[in-house]
């Protein structure tokens, strides 16, 4: 493990930035915006279920009675709901200064988001490549701008089977689908990263994973949630290699952070390197016009 412990209070006063976090009304989520709103940013919680969000937001207001907190309602398993969210974003704001990808499904029962698409594929991946596509102009309209892709470990079981994206020929394995939308996350970070640096923008874009930490993501896994006692970090602790990603200074793009202890479960966020498939160029690329196709959403 590594011996400096970067935390929350690295983060220096937010004030003037506006931060978009998906799937923030629980989880690791929830967490990051509770500690933005301490650092007086302009949050937006977008989230699907909007009852939820609310009773978030008045839970972290209770908590900081001047923070700066709107939620806007967001289903990233419905092309026409980014389309929305991003719309009436830039009705409201001039620009944002952070995009947190961080909502996501895990492990569910085989079903399909309004688009025809494989729900956690849909979801975690191609919602996110829209979203951020549509927002990338306001992005631009900020000098520091940051992308943070939420990935997992998972992602070491992810293999695209580019022929069957949907699992319509295959007997659906949830946790190799998962993976195949973890290293999604990866490819859609790095392929990003490069068209960013071609196309001389400022903006980073970053990936991070929470490690091994209980949260309501693990709700279809009895295993998981046994386990979650033994092994699972607290929320508080999972939330940080999202943060570091999104606020380190030192961070590149491109860069992944992730636990610094054992097998990164647990720990300090900490740089960390993606297994050996998910920097191949050929299918980062191959998925990044797919996406756009699937999507609809050109960058």
């Amino acid at each position: 493990m590594s011996m400096n412990k970067w935390d929350s209070n690295n983060i220096p006063d937010q004030r003037g930035k506006v931060i978009i976090l998906t799937g923030s009304s629980s989880g690791i989520g929830f967490e990051a915006a509770r500690v933005l709103a301490s650092k007086n940013a302009t949050i937006i919680i977008a989230v699907r279920n909007m009852e939820k969000g609310n009773a978030a937001a008045n839970k972290i207001r209770a908590q900081h009675n001047n923070s700066d907190i709107q939620v806007m309602e967001l289903d990233l398993a419905s092309l026409e709901s980014v389309r929305v969210f991003a719309s009436r974003f830039k009705e409201k704001y001039e620009k944002l200064d952070i995009l947190i990808n961080n909502a996501g499904v895990m492990i569910p029962p085989y079903s399909k988001t309004d688009d025809g698409f494989e729900l956690q594929f849909g979801t975690n991946h191609l919602g996110h490549f829209a979203l951020t596509g549509l927002l990338m102009e306001f992005l631009n309209k900020s000098n520091e701008a940051r992308i943070v892709n939420v990935s997992s470990a998972a992602h070491k079981y992810g293999k695209i089977d580019f022929a069957d994206l949907n699992w319509e020929k295959r007997k659906y394995k949830p946790i190799s689908a998962y993976g195949d939308s973890k290293i999604a996350n990866l490819y859609f970070t790095y392929e990003l990263k490069r068209k960013l640096e071609k196309s001389k923008s400022n903006v980073k874009v970053t990936a991070a994973h929470p490690g091994w930490t209980a949260t309501d993501l693990q709700r279809h896994s009895s295993i998981f949630e046994f386990l979650n006692k033994f092994f699972a970090m607290q929320i508080w602790q999972g939330a940080l290699p999202t943060l570091k990603a999104a606020f380190d200074n030192e961070a590149q793009s491109g860069d992944y952070y992730g636990p610094d202890g054992w097998q990164e479960w647990r720990g300090y966020p900490q740089k960390v390197e993606s297994n050996k498939l998910s920097h191949d160029k050929i299918i980062a690329e191959k998925l990044w016009d797919v996406s756009e196709k699937m999507t609809g959403v050109k960058y």
